[in-house]
């Protein structure tokens, strides 16, 4: 992952080509939603999932900028009732950095008693917050007696889940791990800076 300005912004356009997923889409929708800003961080990840009998792929696309967080999603449809022809949908939100609540990074290493400082982890998960999306969790609540039998009403948590993009070793390689630690740090170190 390149560092800033032109060569960043180079760096995305070859990163959505090596992609191979609709670049001259993908690479439109995105550099319409970044305008003139420029990009500070990107990770670009595909992934292929399996539906019945269909293969399906899906692009996400995270930039940052010095002022917003930008995030880009194409899926690919196959004919169906609504199009005769099989389709991409591309789509992108920009969110200000401020809005920008938790940025959680979850990071899975094989053998943690042999860990060595830098050794990237097998798996990252990358959730992101901003609000847009949020999920409430509730259960029963009760009490510490296991006879008692009153209504103690609901118990739960409610949690910002905007954006939560997987990344292993196996499955994307060891580059690609290494670029969504990079761009946590980024956007991390980005909310960190940023004023609510």
């Amino acid at each position: 992952m390149a560092k800033t300005g032109t060569t960043t912004t180079q760096g995305l356009r070859s990163a959505i080509e090596r992609s191979g997923y609709y670049p001259t889409l993908v690479s439109e929708a995105v550099e319409q939603a970044v305008g003139s800003d420029v990009v500070d961080a990107f990770l670009v990840h595909q992934e292929t999932t399996f539906d019945a009998n269909e293969v399906r792929r899906h692009v996400t696309v995270l930039v940052l900028t010095d002022t917003r967080f930008i995030v880009s999603h194409t899926d690919e449809q196959g004919a169906d009732d609504t199009s005769p022809v099989p389709y991409a949908t591309t789509s992108t939100e920009s969110v200000k950095i401020g809005r920008i609540s938790s940025v959680v990074v979850s990071r899975v290493v094989a053998n943690p008693e042999n860990y060595t400082r830098g050794t990237l982890p097998r798996e990252v998960v990358l959730t992101i917050g901003w609000g847009a999306v949020s999920r409430i969790d509730l259960e029963p609540a009760a009490c510490g007696d296991p006879n008692c039998d009153a209504d103690h009403g609901y118990t739960g948590s409610a949690t910002a889940d905007d954006l939560s993009l997987r990344v292993s070793e196996a499955g994307d390689g060891p580059e690609t791990v290494a670029q969504a630690l990079a761009f946590a740090q980024a956007l991390s170190e980005a909310t960190a800076r940023t004023p609510e």
